[in-house]
Protein backbone atom coordinates (compact mmCIF):
# COMPACT_ATOMS: atom_id res chain seq x y z
CA UNK A 1 0.00 0.00 0.00
CA UNK A 2 2.37 2.60 1.05
CA UNK A 3 4.53 1.57 -2.48
CA UNK A 4 1.48 2.46 -4.40
CA UNK A 5 0.63 5.57 -2.53
CA UNK A 6 4.26 6.79 -2.95
CA UNK A 7 4.17 5.96 -6.97
CA UNK A 8 0.63 7.71 -7.47
CA UNK A 9 1.68 10.70 -5.87
CA UNK A 10 4.16 10.92 -8.37
CA UNK A 11 1.67 11.54 -11.39
CA UNK A 12 -0.75 14.10 -12.35
CA UNK A 13 -4.19 13.92 -13.15
CA UNK A 14 -4.15 14.02 -16.76
CA UNK A 15 -1.47 11.44 -17.04
CA UNK A 16 -4.05 9.04 -14.88
CA UNK A 17 -6.41 9.92 -17.51
CA UNK A 18 -4.54 8.95 -20.50
CA UNK A 19 -3.87 5.51 -18.66
CA UNK A 20 -7.14 4.98 -17.71
CA UNK A 21 -7.95 5.74 -21.67
CA UNK A 22 -5.62 3.39 -22.76
CA UNK A 23 -6.91 0.70 -20.54
CA UNK A 24 -10.75 1.79 -21.67
CA UNK A 25 -11.36 2.19 -18.14
CA UNK A 26 -13.72 5.05 -16.32
CA UNK A 27 -12.29 6.97 -13.58
CA UNK A 28 -11.45 10.85 -15.12
CA UNK A 29 -14.47 13.42 -13.49
CA UNK A 30 -14.85 16.73 -14.82
CA UNK A 31 -16.24 19.72 -13.32
CA UNK A 32 -14.55 19.73 -10.06
CA UNK A 33 -12.59 22.44 -9.35
CA UNK A 34 -9.28 22.86 -6.74
CA UNK A 35 -10.92 25.77 -4.26
CA UNK A 36 -7.98 26.10 -1.99
CA UNK A 37 -3.93 25.41 -2.08
CA UNK A 38 -1.90 24.73 -4.85
CA UNK A 39 -1.48 21.20 -4.40
CA UNK A 40 -2.16 18.25 -5.84
CA UNK A 41 -3.45 15.15 -3.92
CA UNK A 42 -3.73 11.80 -4.32
CA UNK A 43 -4.37 8.45 -2.27
CA UNK A 44 -6.69 5.95 -0.37
CA UNK A 45 -10.38 6.98 -0.37
CA UNK A 46 -12.35 7.17 2.51
CA UNK A 47 -16.34 7.61 1.37
CA UNK A 48 -19.40 9.69 2.32
CA UNK A 49 -22.60 9.58 0.73
CA UNK A 50 -24.98 12.70 1.96
CA UNK A 51 -29.10 12.66 1.48
CA UNK A 52 -31.63 14.97 2.07
CA UNK A 53 -32.76 15.35 5.23
CA UNK A 54 -36.35 13.95 5.16
CA UNK A 55 -37.41 15.15 9.19
CA UNK A 56 -35.41 12.67 10.63
CA UNK A 57 -33.87 12.56 14.27
CA UNK A 58 -30.82 14.41 14.55
CA UNK A 59 -27.85 12.67 13.93
CA UNK A 60 -25.34 11.80 17.30
CA UNK A 61 -22.29 12.26 15.17
CA UNK A 62 -21.90 15.51 12.82
CA UNK A 63 -21.63 14.94 8.73
CA UNK A 64 -18.09 14.04 7.89
CA UNK A 65 -16.28 12.91 11.75
CA UNK A 66 -16.90 9.51 11.38
CA UNK A 67 -14.66 9.86 7.63
CA UNK A 68 -12.32 12.22 9.74
CA UNK A 69 -11.61 9.69 12.67
CA UNK A 70 -11.40 6.23 10.48
CA UNK A 71 -8.80 7.91 8.16
CA UNK A 72 -5.42 6.97 7.94
CA UNK A 73 -2.76 9.65 7.07
CA UNK A 74 -2.61 10.53 3.41
CA UNK A 75 -6.35 9.46 3.06
CA UNK A 76 -8.51 11.21 1.00
CA UNK A 77 -11.86 12.13 1.32
CA UNK A 78 -14.36 11.88 -1.42
CA UNK A 79 -18.24 12.92 -0.77
CA UNK A 80 -21.35 12.46 -2.80
CA UNK A 81 -23.84 15.36 -2.17
CA UNK A 82 -26.04 15.12 -5.58
CA UNK A 83 -29.28 15.93 -3.91
CA UNK A 84 -29.91 19.21 -5.45
CA UNK A 85 -30.27 21.24 -2.37
CA UNK A 86 -27.23 24.13 -2.08
CA UNK A 87 -26.03 23.00 1.47
CA UNK A 88 -22.79 22.50 1.98
CA UNK A 89 -21.45 19.15 3.33
CA UNK A 90 -18.10 20.02 4.25
CA UNK A 91 -16.73 23.43 5.85
CA UNK A 92 -14.06 24.78 8.26
CA UNK A 93 -14.00 22.74 11.55
CA UNK A 94 -13.84 19.62 9.38
CA UNK A 95 -11.07 21.21 7.44
CA UNK A 96 -9.38 21.98 10.67
CA UNK A 97 -9.81 18.32 11.81
CA UNK A 98 -8.94 16.81 8.63
CA UNK A 99 -5.67 18.80 8.26
CA UNK A 100 -4.63 17.98 12.12
CA UNK A 101 -5.04 14.01 11.64
CA UNK A 102 -2.55 14.64 8.22
CA UNK A 103 -5.66 13.90 5.76
CA UNK A 104 -4.33 14.70 2.08
CA UNK A 105 -7.78 16.35 1.40
CA UNK A 106 -11.35 16.36 0.65
CA UNK A 107 -13.13 15.88 -2.64
CA UNK A 108 -17.17 16.76 -3.04
CA UNK A 109 -19.34 16.17 -5.22
CA UNK A 110 -21.15 19.18 -4.57
CA UNK A 111 -20.79 22.46 -2.18
CA UNK A 112 -18.39 22.99 0.04
CA UNK A 113 -18.01 26.16 2.33
CA UNK A 114 -15.25 27.94 4.88
CA UNK A 115 -13.64 28.26 1.99
CA UNK A 116 -11.40 31.17 3.11
CA UNK A 117 -10.70 29.16 6.44
CA UNK A 118 -9.18 25.83 5.12
CA UNK A 119 -6.99 28.11 3.05
CA UNK A 120 -5.76 29.53 6.17
CA UNK A 121 -5.35 26.10 7.32
CA UNK A 122 -3.71 24.99 3.71
CA UNK A 123 -6.17 22.29 3.51
CA UNK A 124 -6.70 20.86 -0.08
CA UNK A 125 -10.65 21.62 -0.89
CA UNK A 126 -12.03 20.50 -4.18
CA UNK A 127 -15.86 20.90 -4.54
CA UNK A 128 -18.27 21.13 -7.56
CA UNK A 129 -18.94 24.34 -5.89
CA UNK A 130 -19.52 26.53 -2.56
CA UNK A 131 -21.68 28.08 -1.09
CA UNK A 132 -22.67 29.65 2.25
CA UNK A 133 -25.55 27.78 3.41
CA UNK A 134 -25.71 25.07 6.30
CA UNK A 135 -25.98 21.26 5.84
CA UNK A 136 -28.56 21.84 8.86
CA UNK A 137 -31.97 21.31 8.14
CA UNK A 138 -31.28 20.25 4.30
CA UNK A 139 -29.17 17.12 4.05
CA UNK A 140 -27.56 14.31 6.29
CA UNK A 141 -24.91 11.88 6.26
CA UNK A 142 -26.33 8.52 4.86
CA UNK A 143 -23.25 6.15 5.55
CA UNK A 144 -19.74 6.16 5.46
CA UNK A 145 -17.48 3.87 3.60
CA UNK A 146 -19.64 2.92 0.95
CA UNK A 147 -20.11 3.29 -3.02
CA UNK A 148 -20.56 6.50 -4.10
CA UNK A 149 -21.07 8.07 -7.66
CA UNK A 150 -18.81 11.20 -8.40
CA UNK A 151 -19.64 12.55 -11.61
CA UNK A 152 -20.84 9.38 -13.77
CA UNK A 153 -17.94 7.52 -11.78
CA UNK A 154 -18.60 4.90 -8.98
CA UNK A 155 -15.87 5.18 -6.24
CA UNK A 156 -15.80 2.68 -3.46
CA UNK A 157 -14.08 2.92 -0.27
CA UNK A 158 -10.33 1.79 -1.00
CA UNK A 159 -10.30 3.14 -4.54
CA UNK A 160 -7.37 5.79 -5.36
CA UNK A 161 -7.63 9.38 -6.41
CA UNK A 162 -5.38 12.06 -8.05
CA UNK A 163 -6.75 15.59 -8.10
CA UNK A 164 -5.43 18.28 -9.49
CA UNK A 165 -5.59 21.91 -11.22
CA UNK A 166 -6.86 19.73 -14.45
CA UNK A 167 -9.51 17.31 -12.82
CA UNK A 168 -10.52 14.46 -10.49
CA UNK A 169 -9.32 11.04 -11.51
CA UNK A 170 -10.44 7.59 -9.70
CA UNK A 171 -8.87 4.61 -10.29
CA UNK A 172 -10.64 1.22 -8.93
CA UNK A 173 -8.56 -0.88 -6.49
CA UNK A 174 -8.39 -3.77 -8.20
CA UNK A 175 -6.57 -1.91 -10.94
CA UNK A 176 -4.18 0.23 -9.88
CA UNK A 177 -1.31 -2.25 -10.17
CA UNK A 178 -2.35 -1.85 -14.68
CA UNK A 179 -3.12 1.67 -14.34
CA UNK A 180 0.51 3.05 -12.43
CA UNK A 181 2.36 1.00 -14.72
CA UNK A 182 0.55 2.56 -17.90
CA UNK A 183 0.63 6.35 -16.32
CA UNK A 184 4.39 6.07 -15.64
CA UNK A 185 4.92 5.38 -19.29
CA UNK A 186 2.64 8.47 -20.13
CA UNK A 187 5.00 10.21 -17.58
CA UNK A 188 8.30 9.16 -18.79
CA UNK A 189 7.07 10.02 -22.31
CA UNK A 190 5.85 13.11 -21.04
CA UNK A 191 9.24 14.18 -19.62
CA UNK A 192 10.68 12.89 -22.91
CA UNK A 193 9.05 15.30 -24.74
CA UNK A 194 9.71 18.54 -22.65
CA UNK A 195 13.61 17.85 -22.83
CA UNK A 196 13.49 17.30 -26.85
CA UNK A 197 11.42 20.81 -26.64
CA UNK A 198 14.20 22.31 -24.40
CA UNK A 199 16.86 21.06 -26.65
CA UNK A 200 15.60 22.80 -29.78
CA UNK A 201 13.59 20.25 -31.60
CA UNK A 202 10.80 21.66 -33.19
CA UNK A 203 7.26 21.48 -31.58
CA UNK A 204 5.55 19.98 -35.07
CA UNK A 205 8.06 17.10 -34.51
CA UNK A 206 7.85 16.58 -30.88
CA UNK A 207 3.88 16.67 -31.12
CA UNK A 208 3.80 14.68 -33.91
CA UNK A 209 4.16 10.49 -34.74
CA UNK A 210 7.96 11.04 -33.79
CA UNK A 211 7.34 11.08 -30.22
CA UNK A 212 6.09 7.68 -29.94
CA UNK A 213 10.03 6.91 -30.18
CA UNK A 214 10.78 9.45 -27.73
CA UNK A 215 10.16 7.34 -24.84
CA UNK A 216 12.57 4.15 -25.71
CA UNK A 217 14.99 6.60 -25.92
CA UNK A 218 14.52 7.59 -22.23
CA UNK A 219 14.52 4.12 -21.63
CA UNK A 220 10.86 3.01 -21.10
CA UNK A 221 8.13 1.38 -24.19
CA UNK A 222 4.48 3.00 -24.59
Amino acid sequence: MTDTVARLAQLDACAASDALDRLSLPGAVTGIQRLTTTRRISGRVITVKMGRDEGQPPASRHLGTTAIESAQPGDVIVMEQRTGIDAACWGGNLSLGARLRQIAGVVVDGPARDIDEAREYDFPVFARSSTAKTARGRIVEVATNVAITIGDVTVNPGDFVVADGSGVVFIEHGHVERVLAAAEAVAARERAMVAALREGTPISQVMGTSYETMLKKAGGSA
